[in-house]
């Protein structure tokens, strides 16, 4: 890939998802998009380019961006924060919202569906301790293609047993007989599903109290990242946690969230 092509495809990407690409990631963008070009019937991916820089057609913009941005996910991953879900947050959030008893969840960048699903599992396994409770789950993703799929809630027989444990598989799932698994309606209806692009505004989704961007911002650079951080501040209640993953480090310029001692990749606002 000529220099040129790589900047023209890194800062489309960068535009239109803030995500950050270095040139050490052109296998990336060639393994990622020349099915693209090749559904297009084009004959390489400096064709592609071409056309992005002379006929830019917004259905293929979008292909490419959701092409480079569909990240790998799995269900219960890194399992640790999931455990203080259950046992530090829910409990900490159940005292400031007795009278109501109402929370809501966001799982930005959601992918494929399997961390706002772990999460509803979370509430399943621990519905005795939160009787007349009712959770929100508001799970988003700049992928449409990506979201339709995790509506479904059907994954491959990899997918589904990947960090899965397997009384969890027999118990919220069903088989099919093509060998995949979907999730019982129970855990899919506790979801909504809508797409959802990080740069752009998030008032219509509304408040909440628990907000997962976990593995999202390592993708990057400062500035986006600390644009993203004062956005989620706005989404958050005054009570609110934001959890993101245990190696990421918060760009936080105004100062506005502090780090939860016991739960290492967890803020609350101050």
């Amino acid at each position: 890939m000529k220099p040129d092509e790589f900047k023209l495809l890194a800062d489309l990407l960068k535009k239109r998802s803030g995500l950050t690409l270095t040139e050490d990631k052109v296998y990336l963008i060639e393994s990622r998009l020349l099915p693209v070009a090749r559904i297009r019937n084009l004959r390489d991916l400096s064709h592609l380019c071409e056309l992005v820089r002379l006929n830019p057609a917004e259905d293929m913009l979008v292909e490419i961006t959701e092409a480079m941005t569909t990240n790998e996910s799995s269900f219960f991953r890194d399992i640790k924060p999931y455990d203080h879900l259950r046992q530090i947050v829910f409990p900490m959030l159940m005292q400031k919202l007795s009278m109501q008893k109402h929370m809501r969840i966001w799982s930005a960048a959601c992918s494929t569906g399997q961390e706002p699903y772990s999460v509803a599992i979370c509430i399943q396994e621990d519905a005795a301790k939160m009787p007349g409770w009712r959770f929100d789950i508001v799970a988003t993703d700049l992928a449409g293609k990506v979201v339709e799929k995790a509506k479904l809630g059907i994954y491959s027989q990899f997918e589904a047993q990947r960090g899965l444990p397997i009384q969890m598989l027999i118990k919220y799932f069903q088989a099919l007989p093509d060998t995949s698994w979907q999730l019982k309606d129970a855990i899919r209806s506790m979801v909504q599903f809508r797409t959802q692009n990080l740069l752009e505004n998030y008032s219509p989704l509304g408040k909440f109290d628990i907000i997962f961007c976990r593995n999202v911002l390592i993708y990057f650079d400062d500035a986006t990242k600390a644009q993203i951080t004062e956005k989620m501040t706005c989404a958050l209640q005054p009570h609110g946690i934001l959890i993101l993953g245990s190696t990421e480090s918060l760009v936080d310029p105004k100062g506005r969230f502090t780090a939860l001692d016991e739960f290492r990749g967890a803020y609350r606002l101050k």
